[in-house]
């Protein structure tokens, strides 16, 4: 009997209990060893999520020849196991048997490499077999000699493809990002003959990575304009540029068009959006988008309840979490509790962050990581309780990292204590040598007690490493478009418009006991600083920009690459109370809501 007449169909089950089924029916037949009439039930029980690998390598045992297809589809079924090591040795095997390779054996085999040598030997292979012009395999090299870091060798086969196509162009865009060369990748794209909506997300994300906004958000305009359909993917990474500069209007037009597109709102991307609102400041629109969320992930949940945490909202944090063990749908993660010990830091709930930290451990089994560890330091040290944070960083189980440390410096100025600081300080000065940041404070806690030689020798510290001080600025979007301040700054059109209104602003908060805090200009260590009095902080010319295109009453929304000041914080806090406004703003460490007077924080930060 003919094994053609009886041959399944490509994919001619749905389950296992089929599959073996069938299997059976071609025992019966005496066609169990036909290659061509196990192929469909080999093929599932490879590739299909309801197939068994296991199953399929001991039906390839029986075959006594088993041709290049049969190989070819283990190749790929390994690729995408958890031992995509196995796929060599069974190539090996191939070859042993004299079987040849074909243009469908090498994609899946190169994407399995683990060593260097083992991709240039089949590099060697594919052009000793006559595929040295398949294009679709030379892509898969491009692709894992960039994964490799060999980027002579990923340049070398580009430019030796024959017929380079989309895909061979958006691998070398998406390699030179993989590295970081953010320029190389932009010159890469704009020689492309033709981009796809792929082509434009890997750089748009190219740029995103590299904290590169501006471009990225120049980039997707082009792309709008060129036509170019908005997918998922795109809406995923423009989402994480608008979070990341805080444009919340850009972000709201691509939530909308992924719901006028009938995207898919998956739990990955509804927990973008999810994210964006967080980081936006529009934290009840967040939670709406959460509550809608059809599937809730983890991540999901992780990201809503840091939403909370970031926003100083511990006990709405504290609840939502409960809601989540009471659902009983996902189990809480690591992130998810540094998440809620976060919350309790920002909101001064010290006895819940004790609480769940050893819940986390008794009930959930959760070993405490240096970022748990982390939190519980910054809990106690904003509560003023210094030697026990101290504590918890001594009786650690690994040695403190410079974020562990950093909260506790930074807490040793707020609270005066010399002696504790110096320690802590001159301990993470040697740890992070090149921040900036970590010499200024352990500086200003000098100069708080007068101890001018000691700030001297912090300078000259600085001075000898080349550590410079990370410039400050703020950014606040306007009509779509992100405006970018630096304190002093006058690069920008409205410049003149926009130092009157810091005038008159300034002038109007006077008259409510506005008194400038000089304190943490007066100590600090970089001359330049001194030069912008502190009405020139980048974040009053962005709340002054944002006074100049509104209307009174409008909520203005800021966002600072660092911590806010001392005096910033009261200013602000004046400003929302005489121009009858809410200003959010999104620091370093977390948000702050001025409204009439008052901040969310509670001073607490």
């Amino acid at each position: 009997m003919s094994s053609c007449l009886v041959a399944p169909p490509p994919w001619p089950c749905s389950s296992m209990a089929e599959a073996k089924q069938h299997h059976s029916l071609l025992l019966r037949l005496g066609l169990s060893t036909d290659n061509h009439a196990v192929s469909g039930i080999f093929t599932f029980c490879s590739l299909s999520n309801h197939g068994n690998l296991n199953y399929a390598l001991k039906l390839f045992t029986t075959l006594p020849n088993p041709d290049t297809f049969l190989y070819n589809t283990l190749f790929k079924a390994f690729s995408i196991s958890h031992n995509p090591s196995l796929s060599l040795l069974f190539y090996s095997h191939m070859l042993q048997r004299s079987i040849a390779p074909n243009s469908f054996t090498f994609p899946s085999l190169i994407r399995t490499c683990k060593l260097q040598q083992e991709v240039k030997q089949l590099h060697a292979h594919l052009l000793k077999f006559g595929f040295g012009a398949d294009t679709f395999a030379l892509n898969n090299l491009i692709h894992v000699y960039f994964a490799f870091g060999s980027l002579d060798d990923a340049r070398r086969v580009f430019y030796t493809t024959p017929h380079p196509n989309v895909v061979s162009w958006t691998s070398l865009v998406s390699g030179y990002s993989q590295w970081g060369l953010v320029d190389e990748a932009f010159r890469v794209f704009e020689l492309m003959p033709s981009k796809n909506g792929v082509s434009w997300n890997a750089m748009i994300a190219c740029f995103v990575k590299s904290n590169r906004f501006r471009e990225a958000f120049d980039l997707f305009r082009r792309m709008r304009v060129e036509e170019v359909e908005v997918d998922r993917f795109v809406a995923a990474t423009m989402l994480s540029a608008c979070t990341g500069v805080g444009a919340l209007e850009q972000g709201k037009w691509i939530h909308g068009r992924v719901e006028r597109n009938g995207i898919l709102l998956d739990s990955k991307l509804g927990t973008t959006i999810v994210d964006m609102y967080c980081k936006c400041g529009c934290l009840d629109k967040a939670f709406r988008v959460f509550r809608g969320l059809e599937v809730k992930g983890v991540s999901s949940w992780n990201s809503m309840i840091g939403g909370f945490a970031m926003h100083g909202k511990g006990e709405d944090a504290i609840r939502l979490f409960k809601e989540m063990e009471q659902e009983g749908m996902v189990v809480p993660d690591d992130i998810t509790f540094v998440n809620v010990l976060t919350a309790c830091a920002r909101s001064g709930l010290v006895e819940e962050g004790f609480y769940y930290f050893s819940y986390m451990v008794d009930v959930h089994g959760i070993e405490p990581t240096k970022e748990h560890y982390g939190c519980m330091v910054d809990l106690l040290a904003r509560a003023g309780r210094l030697e026990e944070a101290k504590k918890v960083i001594d009786e650690m189980p690994m040695s403190p990292d410079a974020a562990v440390l950093g909260a506790l410096l930074g807490a040793c100025r707020i609270h005066g204590n010399l002696e504790l600081g110096e320690e802590v300080g001159k301990r993470l000065i040697e740890l992070d040598p090149g921040n900036s940041g970590r010499y200024v404070i352990l500086g200003n806690i000098y100069a708080s007690c007068g101890k001018w030689d000691e700030v001297a020798g912090v300078r000259k510290l600085m001075n000898d490493r080349g550590v410079k001080k990370e410039p400050g600025f703020s950014m606040i979007e306007m009509e779509g478009v992100v405006n970018e301040f630096v304190a002093g700054g006058r690069d920008h059109p409205l410049a003149e418009a926009l130092y009157a209104k810091v005038y008159e602003m300034l002038e109007a908060i006077r008259v409510v006991d506005y008194v400038p805090d000089t304190d943490g200009v007066l100590h600090d260590l970089v001359e330049e600083e001194r030069e912008n009095p502190l009405f020139y902080h980048s974040e009053k010319l962005a709340i002054a920009y944002g006074l100049l295109k509104t209307k009174r009453g409008e909520t203005l929304r800021v966002t600072k690459n660092l911590r806010i000041c001392k005096d910033c914080h009261q200013a602000s806090k004046l400003i929302s109370k005489v121009y009858d406004c809410d200003i959010i703003i999104r620091d370093r460490n977390r948000f702050h809501h001025f409204s009439n007077g008052e901040c969310s924080c509670k001073d607490y930060w």
